[in-house]
């Protein structure tokens, strides 16, 4: 160790013998602390950690060869990529953001699709992927819904609980085809509590109430929150109510364990969601959701293990209510049951790391239109009368084995994998090099091999306009990125290129029937993507406190155009957007956010560019934070979906208090 400060704390200059080489090649100095065993929370990210010294107590402070250190890598570490961070608490802690739907909707390699204003329901899609596949974390564990990617990114959670957000490319095995999105839950502080009042435009009301204790290793996180609203236009209103815990506790002996549990109730009207044809359609969602890791160290040797349950309930109304139904008429249920379980190892050694590991998941669903015929149908729980008729199951594993190392400032990192499901198995790879080119820049390149099973809407949704298909196989995909980065004090700048060749693609495509045109779930078609991401960020002293503008470019081309597809062209093109916050005078700030949006156009769907501009005006005195603000400032008439409006200019003010 040396002194690397005027201010005497000392910092290392090497990780002898060490295998950290995705990394410690770069030669940036990111500072992190050495937590108190109270606070060993296992997923903050360098990012997060850096950006909140008071917050985590420091003992001490580190200065390594880095650019980005996570205290728990995703946990099982078949993946190799280093994450992409999305979003820090403490950069963009008062933009005008209120939900996380609207946070990712910033990043040039996410695309949000929402059916409704404040997070009702979105769909999430990596670089040009559907929502089906985009596997969804939340603090490392795998909740993605095996019924429809819909459901699959409606979990308890609200943004003041965030801290940290990730894109993870690179994931072999299945779910991952175009990537995974990690949601990291922390406290504001070790102890504290914080509680959320706000109102405006459209009846709307959230309320919210969030807190942490910390005792002798023990570090106990839970919030709950409901957010309603009559709605911007005709059966457009909605209630939902968030409830959330996650605790850790750490012992010398037995090692660290982290536990979460959370439950959402979702009911919202849904005016033309799902087919302008009717505007009256209804839906109720119940999430239920708890998992557990362990995590210890023996030497050099370290042991993980987890579990995890995912229960979701799904109740869709064609006609809400049943007002105007023709006779026969029925809502859709739905019930999936998602478990999983995982162990994994790792070895530090003189020639890196070396990880090894396995994982099962288990898909089941209840449904009276999804799924196999049963034999004995059986009564919905509050279903009034109505029966679960249909049901299905799979099992799935998943087996890997990888390995890190260090060159000097180069960076290998490695994996394989084989995959089992219903479908077959499936092998599958990926590769990571980092090089430092300079005391400031990097360079990355890698490639992978991934996959995604078809869901279980995918395979049996059938009804008068769709024709679903249990014939279907999984999908395939091999990705390759080259990208560059620059990191110099507060500045920060990025670019970097992909290309993914998809093969066996699910999509609904235009299929002549007795009863006329229909969609069908089919695999006819291989698909190239290309694309371009940019981003650059700097984070001020004073009055400036941060400004990042982002740009991202893609283009998507199927092998054949013989046939008319319904989602395998509808991506986001072109995306720019810029971000802003100020610190005015004695505790009074601003968060101002830009972007521009320019999805491509297809013969199934044509769009008109837009822009939005999102501002927040916010003092700051003592316990009580008090703020204004308006989303869609210009009062611009967009759509996420052909002729499904988004919420117009809607202006909602707020307390906070936390203590």
């Amino acid at each position: 160790m040396k002194k690397c400060s005027k201010s005497g704390i000392r910092c290392f200059t090497r990780w002898s013998r060490k295998g950290y080489g995705a990394f410690a090649s770069l030669g940036k100095v990111v500072k992190i602390g050495v937590l108190s065993l109270s606070m060993c929370i296992i997923t903050l990210n360098a990012k997060s950690v850096s950006a909140q010294p008071d917050t985590l107590r420091f003992e001490r402070e580190m200065t390594i060869e880095a650019l980005q250190v996570t205290a728990e890598r995703l946990n099982p570490t078949r993946g190799v990529v280093t994450p992409t961070a999305v979003y820090s608490r403490d950069t963009l802690g008062i933009a005008p953001q209120q939900t996380i739907e609207s946070v990712l909707r910033l990043n040039p390699a996410i695309d949000v699709r929402e059916r409704g204003g404040k997070g009702v329901q979105a769909d999430i899609s990596l670089r040009g992927g559907t929502y089906d596949q985009t596997m969804v974390l939340l603090n490392g564990i795998d909740f993605t819904d095996a019924r429809t990617g819909h459901q699959s990114h409606s979990l308890p959670v609200d943004i003041d609980i965030i801290g940290s957000i990730d894109i993870i490319q690179g994931l072999t095995g299945i779910g991952a085809y175009a990537g995974a999105v990690n949601m990291v839950t922390t406290p504001l502080r070790p102890n504290y509590m914080r509680t959320e009042i706000a109102g405006g435009a459209y009846g709307y009301l959230y309320s919210n109430i969030s807190g942490a204790i910390t005792r002798n290793g023990l570090s106990v996180l839970a919030a709950g929150s409901v957010r309603r609203s009559d709605g911007y236009i005709q059966n457009t209103d909605f209630n939902n109510t968030n409830l959330f815990t996650r605790i850790t506790y750490a012992s010398a002996s037995a090692g660290l364990f982290d536990m979460q549990a959370g439950y959402q109730r979702r009911d919202f009207g849904s005016n033309g969601f799902y087919t302008l044809a009717f505007p009256d359609q209804f839906e109720h969602t119940e999430t239920t959701l708890a998992s557990v890791k362990w995590n210890r160290s023996f030497g050099r040797f370290t042991l993980n293990a987890n579990m995890s349950y995912r229960k979701n309930d799904d109740r869709y109304e064609l006609y809400r209510g049943g007002k105007g139904a023709p006779e026969g008429w029925r809502p859709n249920y739905h019930t999936t049951d998602n478990a999983g379980a995982g162990i994994s190892a790792a070895y530090r050694w003189v020639a890196g790391e070396t990880s090894v590991g396995a994982d099962y998941k288990y898909n089941h669903i209840y449904s009276n239109v999804l799924g196999e015929a049963m034999a004995h149908p059986i009564p919905i729980p509050g279903g009034n009368g109505f029966f679960y008729t249909h049901e299905k199951d799979r099992n799935i594993v998943n087996g890997w084995l990888s390995h890190r190392v260090r060159l000097g400032g180069t960076a290998l990192a490695g994996s394989v994998n084989l995959a089992g499901s219903p479908y077959g198995t499936f092998p599958s790879w990926s590769l990571a090099l980092t090089q430092r080119l300079a005391e400031h820049w990097s360079a990355d390149a890698n490639a992978t091999r991934s996959m995604r099973l078809p869901t279980f809407t995918d395979l049996y949704y059938t009804n008068a306009t769709h024709i679903g298909n249990p014939n279907l196989k999984p999908e395939h995909a091999t990705t390759y990125q080259l990208g560059t980065r620059y990191t110099r004090d507060r500045f920060r700048a990025g670019v970097a290129g992909y290309y993914r060749h998809g093969k066996d693609i699910i999509d609904y495509v235009q299929t002549e029937t007795p009863e006329g045109m229909k969609w069908k779930s089919t695999q006819l078609t291989e698909l190239n993507t290309y694309g371009v991401e940019a981003q650059a960020s700097y984070r001020g002293r004073k009055f400036l406190r941060h400004i990042t503008v982002s740009y991202g470019w893609m283009s998507s081309s199927k092998a054949s155009d013989a046939y008319l597809t319904k989602y395998a062209l509808d991506y986001m093109k072109h995306k720019v957007a810029a971000q802003c916050g100020i610190n005015i005078w004695n505790g009074l700030s601003a968060e101002v956010t830009a972007s521009w949006y320019c999805r491509n156009n297809t013969s199934a769907a044509t769009y008109t560019p837009y822009w939005l501009l999102d501002a927040r005006l916010q003092w700051n005195r003592g316990l009580f934070t008090v703020y204004a603000e308006a989303t869609n400032l210009l009062d611009t008439e967009y759509y996420d979906f052909v002729g499904l409006r988004q919420p117009p200019r809607w202006i909602t003010a707020g307390i906070v208090l936390t203590l």
